[in-house]
């Protein structure tokens, strides 16, 4: 697994480690956390993935790869496009080499955000892309690698189009964190938030215990699938309903409207019919129970992720 010391990753980890598999990670921390995985019966190898020859030879021997690591945020993106793209494209490619090399299955992360300037609702597979962002552009060109390197060579691949995830172990405190566990660290901490834009931005919000559902299921009933699948469940939420759902937990929270930031796409929702019809029996958490959870969790466990250095270049 690449990037198994980040977010979506460590939950994987710890999953796929409660059913008895034998799982090797490769991080390089820059964002992702060793302390994550410190009690986890797992190889932990500190390596990324721009580094061709340590890609390579961290992933022999596998028998499927989940391929999670990213350079991500927009605004870091737009900041600095080089380095986006060194990790995001030249290490999905190290990884897709590695993947025909050992033959073996990969499932991708990509991005909603390769959707871009498409504003059509809700979004489907079919929807055409049209990135605004190094970000999304190097997620999409990432698409275009893993699925003509499944073609051509032969492996078997499935491509995630992630949309807006949340929960348990995402950082809460760092200039490009989401935008629920931020707001949710400010309430705790008594800040006043931040709202770009007018809050009426929408997200098509899920909580990562169904992202790792949804997962584990690829492994179990190797689901793969000729173009990439959206994942999201049509969760369409504003941000001004975000703070309505917060008032329920933190009351006399204060925030503030602020400019919009360049680059962020203005709404988000998606239309699941292939992902319900690709994974029947995966039934999503509700917005609202998802969203108690990672309070839950922040206020029992948030310092275990908070406070620690995130590369900011």
């Amino acid at each position: 697994m690449t990037g198994g010391a980040g977010f979506v990753g460590t939950n994987l980890v710890k999953r796929l480690v409660q059913m008895g598999h034998e799982v090797r990670v490769i991080d390089d921390f820059s964002t992702g956390l060793r302390s994550n995985l410190q009690n986890e019966e797992c190889q932990v190898l500190e390596v990324s993935i721009s580094d061709e020859v340590e890609v390579s030879k961290a992933l022999q021997g596998v028998d499927w790869i989940f391929h999670l690591a990213a350079r991500g945020s927009v605004p870091r993106s737009i900041k600095s496009p080089g380095a986006t793209f060194q990790v995001n494209t030249i290490g999905t490619l190290n990884v897709v080499n590695t993947a025909r090399d050992n033959d073996c299955p990969i499932v991708f992360s990509s991005s909603s955000s390769v959707y871009g300037r498409n504003i059509e609702l809700p979004k489907s597979e079919s929807s055409w892309v049209a990135p605004l962002t190094p970000y999304a552009a190097s997620k999409l060109s990432g698409e275009a690698l893993v699925q003509s390197y499944s073609d051509s060579y032969g492996f078997p691949a499935l491509i995630f189009r992630f949309f807006n995830i949340f929960g348990q172990w995402q950082r809460p405190d760092h200039d490009y964190a989401a935008v629920i566990p931020k707001w949710i660290w400010g309430c705790m901490n008594k800040q006043r938030l931040q709202v770009f834009g007018d809050g009426e931005q929408s997200r098509d919000f899920t909580h990562v215990d169904t992202v790792i559902d949804l997962l584990v299921e690829t492994l179990n009933k190797d689901i793969f699938y000729k173009t990439p699948v959206n994942l999201a469940y049509g969760n369409r939420i504003s941000l001004n309903e975000l703070l309505a759902e917060l008032q329920n937990y933190f009351p006399s929270f204060e925030y503030e409207y602020l400019s919009a930031r360049k680059g962020d796409v203005k709404a988000s929702q998606n239309d699941p019919r292939l992902l319900r019809e690709l994974f029947p029996s995966i039934t999503p958490i509700e917005f609202g129970i998802g969203l108690k959870k990672t309070i839950d969790w922040l206020q029992v466990s948030g310092s275990q992720v908070a406070g620690q250095a995130v590369d900011q270049n």
